[in-house]
């Protein structure tokens, strides 16, 4: 029998503020939630439904609420998939976004509001300082002593920094600092690409009484850019791993902050604890540190998710409000950073692990917990590259999201999306098909749906994906010469937009104005 129910507008903003466990979930494409949506709605595709939801949401009797435009189509087909999973407790919002504006509720714009909004109010609260990117220009040109810390990731840092920067992602900036800048006299600068990471990476290291000067570069680098100053791009520098000194002095920076900010620590008799209530109440266990460290090895049953970025877009790791979060590390500074911040956005039961590294570790990156997974016939590169040269040529369907795909995708093939299929079926030639998507495993499950709809294709999967073929330096070229419908599946990011010195401008001067915004909407509990 089924479970799934309806929630009305003004129904759901009770449920929003009863202080109980809830996922709510728009299961819209990323391009499409960016225009307007719910404040703490996690994105969840039902493109990707089965990839993302078993980590996002663990616990399968949590109380779900799904929403998309206002038809309910998607979000019904979305509900029945969940039901399907085992998860027990899903509504559906009635009327979606459409009937919760109408009703007189806030819609937010953008990616990670309630993080982006954070930042703002950190801003605000504790008047972070500041430096102009001309500010910072001068300072470098008369050769004052300075170091730019780049709280970015290090993919993001290799695609666009400020020349001279280091990469220093969020919870590093306390752990690393110390070596970073030795000399007290020495002026430290953090930057992102726009606001957040800056105001926050900055803050923390004000909060752990770091004895520099420490300042946020205004606008990072995208108002660097706006300044009319160049980036860099291919750069790999990265902060040096703490010296035993400066380790101590991260150390008792953290425990300061631990004690400021009412961070509580476990221990692995607790965590256990923990992990036994999973079933009535959801636990997130998340490593923060490097994702080479993660990769060395690391608790068994912990996500990959580095400080930074989960204060950064927590919605993208955490999807349900309320959780308990155990936060993991090898000696208490990035997981004690984290849990401050994670604290103050409205996150109460975080707990830092005590000597969470002893004992058995697994290695290896972080594995996707995959959903009603069917491994579906595939072909390798090799073969692949040979039938392409053949003249019964296959027809190569690209999976990958339309950014990935612009920027490289196998010859000829042609992008789609799985929330599409008609599209494909009406776009592209029939008889032989090869499904492809970044790492494979999308494209799996899109290859099964393609069989499914049409029994007289023959339907293989790329083994190992696009990647896979990259590897192999076979041909590849860019751009977007067949898409096989709208590019609405991610958020473009201001720089990666063809008017991008205005998208510059108008998604920092967004982040600007989403702190009064959130004072209309009431709901979120920043402290």
């Amino acid at each position: 029998m089924s479970v799934i129910g309806t929630v009305t507008a003004s129904g759901l903003k009770g449920i929003l503020r009863d202080g109980g466990e809830l996922a709510l979930v728009d299961v819209r494409e990323q391009g499409v939630y960016y225009r307007a949506h719910l404040l703490f709605a996690s994105c969840i595709p039902i493109s990707r439904l089965e990839m993302m939801v078993g980590d996002l949401i663990p616990r399968r009797t949590a109380r779900v609420v799904l929403c998309d435009e206002g038809d309910a189509d998607l979000a019904r087909r979305a509900a029945a998939r969940l039901e399907r999973f085992g998860y027990r407790d899903v509504s559906v919002l009635a009327g979606g976004v459409r009937a919760w504006k109408e009703a007189g509720y806030e819609v937010f714009s953008g990616v990670n509001v309630p993080s982006k909004a954070f930042g703002e109010y950190v801003e605000h609260r504790y008047g972070t300082p500041h430096i102009t990117a001309s500010e910072l220009a001068s300072k470098r040109a008369a050769g004052e002593r300075l170091v730019i810390l780049d709280s970015r990731p290090m993919e993001e840092f290799r695609n666009m920094s400020i020349p001279g920067g280091i990469d220093c992602p969020g919870a590093e900036l306390v752990y690393r600092v110390f070596d970073a800048a030795p000399d007290p006299q020495t002026l430290v600068v953090v930057n992102c690409a726009g606001r957040t990471r800056s105001i926050i990476g900055a803050q923390s290291l004000l909060n752990a009484g770091v004895p520099n000067r420490v300042v946020a570069l205004k606008d990072g680098t995208m108002g660097w850019q706006l300044a009319g100053f160049q980036v860099s791009t291919g750069r790999t520098e990265h902060a040096v791993a703490p010296s035993p000194p400066g380790l101590g002095r991260a150390q008792a920076a953290a425990a300061r902050v631990a004690l400021r900010f009412g961070v509580k620590a476990i221990d692995s008799a607790q965590l256990r604890q923990f992990q036994a209530e999973a079933d009535a109440r959801t636990l997130y266990v998340f490593d923060v540190r490097t994702p080479e460290e993660y990769a060395a090895g690391h608790l068994p049953g912990s996500r990959h998710a580095p400080g930074g970025q989960l204060v950064q877009a927590t919605d993208e790791f955490a999807a349900t409000r309320h959780a308990r979060i155990v936060l993991v590390d090898d000696n208490g500074v990035r997981a004690t950073m984290t849990a401050s911040w994670l604290r103050q956005l409205g996150w109460e039961d975080v707990y830092v692990l005590r000597d969470g590294l002893a004992g058995r570790l697994e290695q290896g990156s972080f594995k996707p917990k995959l959903l009603d997974f069917v491994a579906m016939p595939t072909i390798s590169a090799m073969q692949l590259r040979s039938k392409l040269e053949a003249d019964a040529r296959p027809a190569v369907l690209d999976f990958a999201s339309s950014l990935q795909y612009r920027k490289r995708h196998i010859p000829g093939a042609y992008w789609c999306m799985r929330t599409r299929l008609e599209r494909a079926f009406a776009e592209v030639p029939g008889g032989e098909w090869v499904v492809t998507s970044l790492d494979g495993v999308l494209a799996h499950y899109c290859a099964r749906d393609l069989s499914s709809c049409r029994a007289d294709l023959s339907v293989r999967v790329l083994e190992g994906g696009s990647e896979a073929w990259f590897a192999a330096t076979l041909p590849q070229e860019s751009g977007t010469q067949r898409l096989t419908c709208e590019p609405d599946d991610v958020w473009y990011k201001p720089y990666e937009q063809r008017e991008s010195r205005q998208a510059m401008q108008d998604y920092l001067t967004w982040e600007v104005n989403l702190v009064q915004q959130i004072e209309r909407d009431g709901d979120a509990r920043f402290c």
